[in-house]
C-alpha cells in the first residue's frame, strides 16, 4: 500500500495516510469474504459424520497392599534448611 505524505490540496492540509492501490478493492473484498467464510464454516461442526462415542475415563484402582501405619500416619519432622546447623556446646570453648 502506498503512503501518501502530508500535502496542501485546495487550501486544505491533507494528513499523511495509507491508500489502497488502484484496482485493489476487488481483491480486498474477496479477501474479506474468504476470511469471513473461514470464520463461519470453521466455527461450527459440519453434518454428515457419525456421532462421536464418549471416550472411556480412568477407572479407580484398588491397591491391596497395606503398609505398617497405613491408617495412622506419623508426622515426621523435616528440616527447613538444606545445610547443617551446628550449635556450640558449652564445653567446647566456642
Amino acid at each position: 500500500m502506498p503512503s501518501v505524505r502530508e500535502h496542501l490540496r485546495n487550501g486544505s492540509i491533507v494528513r499523511a495516510h495509507w491508500r489502497n492501490p488502484a484496482g485493489s478493492s476487488k481483491q480486498v473484498g474477496l479477501l474479506v469474504m474468504f476470511g469471513l467464510a473461514i470464520f463461519v464454516f470453521g466455527s461450527k461442526p459440519m453434518g454428515g459424520a457419525a456421532p462421536v462415542e464418549q471416550l472411556p475415563g480412568p477407572q479407580s484402582t484398588v491397591y491391596p497392599i497395606k503398609w505398617p501405619g497405613w491408617d495412622k500416619p506419623v508426622v515426621v519432622p523435616t528440616p527447613t534448611v538444606s545445610y547443617p546447623i551446628v550449635f556450640p556446646s558449652p564445653g567446647s570453648g566456642q
